[in-house]
């Protein structure tokens, strides 16, 4: 059945074609924060661990919600790892150790990365697809990682 939500057929087409791109980064995100969750070591283990695990349980939601907006504007939403590994605009790091500082650190800028993705598409969204309720969404997104990287921020030495 047609979408019908009052934004036009190419507007819902270029907002899903940069979801899909989010929807990657989220996923790439997520696997890096578990990778730090499984594999953090030092003598703050325990509460490193606990905390990726926060974070990785956050973006699972994330991951969720934002397949489900996609859907919801009448486009599929990619679920494999080479379409993420495609479309994402974060990299991977090889870790010589695997201490806590080194994992947030990278965690931190890939969360700064993107706050300013999602800020990008928050205009473009609204003023140039008119789509406002996937611009709220956004909005919402980039006050997740915001949040996320104030956390991870405050475990940072000077």
């Amino acid at each position: 059945m047609k979408v019908q939500i009052g934004i036009a057929d190419n507007h819902r087409q270029a907002v899903a074609d940069e979801m899909v791109k989010i929807l990657a980064d989220e996923n790439v995100l997520y696997i890096k924060t578990k990778n730090a969750h499984w594999n953090v070591e030092g003598p703050d283990f325990y509460d490193k661990h606990k905390f990726f695990e926060s974070q990785f349980q956050q973006l699972d939601e994330v991951i969720d919600s934002l397949a489900e907006r996609i859907r919801s504007i009448g486009h599929y939403a990619p679920a494999t790892l080479k379409s993420y590994l495609d479309l994402t605009h974060l990299t991977e790091v090889r870790r010589e150790k695997n201490d806590s500082q080194g994992f947030i650190t990278e965690l931190l800028a890939d969360h700064q990365s993107m706050t300013i993705i999602l800020t990008e598409h928050i205009r473009s969204f609204g003023e140039d697809f008119h789509d406002l309720g996937t611009a709220d969404f956004i909005t919402g997104l980039l006050q997740t990682h915001e949040k996320m990287a104030w956390f991870l921020r405050s475990h940072l030495k000077d």
